[in-house]
């Protein structure tokens, strides 16, 4: 069973329904061989009862039970999501759907599956929701899966219970699980205290991160590690070794302008074919930069959405405008659907593909897709681990590893340093150093931007503290060794 495929990908769906033949919205399907033994039917589209739109998503899960038919009960959760929304993000359908056929499997593992979905018997522990819970917390033990995952998985299946409630689906004979409420606090933009009430059940599960003070990492919306200059420099040379100036240029887009994956990939050749009017002096005062409006409206993805503004430091646009009107570019867009035009995406595959779809191509349906999955980054990532980290590691440091996104902490970590170097020479205020940061950063909060500003002393602390007691454990083991001769 653990081998049957439990969450396919379809890459052009509609929802439909049986009808009769006469209905002028039917289309005729059949089925089995050709001949007087077809089974002959007719369907149409699900309208939406409101705006009278179809029901039609590229790219939709499809949850499976042990006998490879889609799971009425999940689907209908999914579709449900779908309607709640007007421009759901297929990503995080699919992540639901995932979490949802892991639950699925483990239901079907079960004598009586089907039961055991709607089993909320007097004894709490014998509740479907506390039993999977306990069996999360034995993958957990096992080592099969982390315990950040075991925790999304949960609450997925809160939210489907939940749902199942809300719709009336079914009414559980018990609670399903305890709700209870609490207090977080948190700081404003501003470095403000706020206080927001959080409503829990006693079916999550911790996550807590291994904290490791020597990993060299930041915490900034995921664990991230300042790259060396030296690591910096490696991996710019070995993109540039590999002959690959699309790569090239994307790598020094995320490390110079501190974008994303996502943003970087969505720049449009509108952005670069002609100079834009706003060209000011850096933050760091040592250069001009070209300053591009990035999120909704500019063509430019940002993560959830958020406005801000790319500073390109004037060698790399004017490196941007040259590549944009090269040949080289123009070939590629003339290879991707749309052709060539200011819209187009900046940075293509050899066959004219982006290396990231925007979210609004995702609102668009496409009856003809045949794709079954989603372009998120994943030629990119490719690319670091077939290529260029083992070039890395092959001419500079064997255990060298990093992720695209550790870039972005990269970019951080150098803005921090030259503006504590402004700081150190009294041409601005450790305030002021902290504002250019933040706003380089994109941080909503200061508490984020001050990991940046502390990293370099953290790490100085923690090392001399490591050291001092280095030097004492060694002269104790020595102690303690008088007298043992190694034969």
């Amino acid at each position: 069973m653990g081998k049957l495929r439990r969450k396919i990908v379809v890459p052009s769906f509609c929802l439909t329904e049986v009808c009769v033949a006469n209905d002028p919205r039917a289309v005729k399907r059949s089925l089995g061989p050709r001949g007087d033994e077809q089974f002959v039917y007719h369907l149409r589209p699900v309208l939406d009862s409101v705006g009278g739109e179809a029901a039609q998503f590229n790219l939709m899960p499809i949850i499976l039970d042990s006998r490879s038919a889609p799971w009425d009960l999940g689907m209908q959760f999914l579709f449900g999501r779908l309607e709640a929304e007007t421009n759901p993000n297929m990503l995080t359908i699919r992540s639901l759907a995932d979490d949802l056929s892991a639950f699925r499997f483990w239901i079907d593992g079960h004598d009586d599956p089907n039961s055991l979905v709607i089993c909320f018997p007097k004894m709490k522990l014998r509740r479907v929701t506390y039993r999977y819970r306990g069996a999360l917390k034995q993958l957990i033990e096992a080592g099969d899966i982390a315990p950040s995952t075991a925790k999304r998985r949960m609450g997925t299946v809160v939210q489907f219970y939940r749902w199942t409630i809300e719709e009336n689906v079914f009414a559980p004979e018990n609670d399903p699980w305890e709700e209870r409420t609490y207090s977080l606090s948190f700081k404003g933009s501003f470095g403000a205290q706020f206080t927001k009430k959080v409503l829990s059940t006693d079916l999550a599960l911790p996550a807590l991160a291994n904290i490791d003070p020597f990993d060299g990492t930041i915490y900034d919306e995921g664990k991230l590690r300042p790259l060396s200059l030296d690591e910096q420099k490696w991996i710019l040379q070995a993109s540039s070794s590999l002959g690959n100036p699309e790569m090239s240029l994307l790598l020094l887009v995320m490390l110079l302008t501190g974008a994303r994956i996502q943003t970087a990939s969505t720049l449009r050749i509108g952005h670069f074919s002609k100079y834009p009017v706003a060209l000011s002096q850096g933050v760091n005062g040592n250069g001009l930069v070209y300053k591009l409006n990035a999120g909704p409206g500019t063509g430019i993805d940002t993560k959830g959405g958020k406005r801000g503004v790319l500073h390109f430091p004037a060698p790399l646009y004017e490196a941007l405008h040259i590549y944009s009107s090269s040949i080289r570019s123009q070939r590629r867009r003339a290879r991707s659907p749309g052709g060539d035009h200011e819209g187009q995406y900046l940075f293509l595959t050899q066959q004219g593909t982006p290396y990231y779809a925007a979210r609004r191509e995702s609102y668009t349906f496409d009856p003809d897709l045949k794709r079954r999955y989603h372009r998120n980054g994943g030629t990119v990532r490719q690319f670091l681990k077939d290529h260029l980290i083992p070039f890395v590691r092959a001419n500079f440091k064997q255990d060298f590893y990093f992720k695209p996104h550790d870039l972005r902490a990269s970019f951080g970590m150098n803005q921090t340093d030259m503006q504590m170097s402004l700081v150190r020479d009294g041409l601005i205020t450790l305030s002021k150093a902290r504002t250019n940061v933040m706003a380089l950063m994109w941080h909503s909060s200061t508490e984020v931007t001050d990991k940046y500003l502390n990293y370099r002393e953290h790490i100085a602390m923690i090392y001399a503290a490591v050291n001092g007691y280095g030097d004492l454990v060694h002269e104790w083991v020595e102690q303690a060794m008088k007298g043992v001769h190694v034969p």
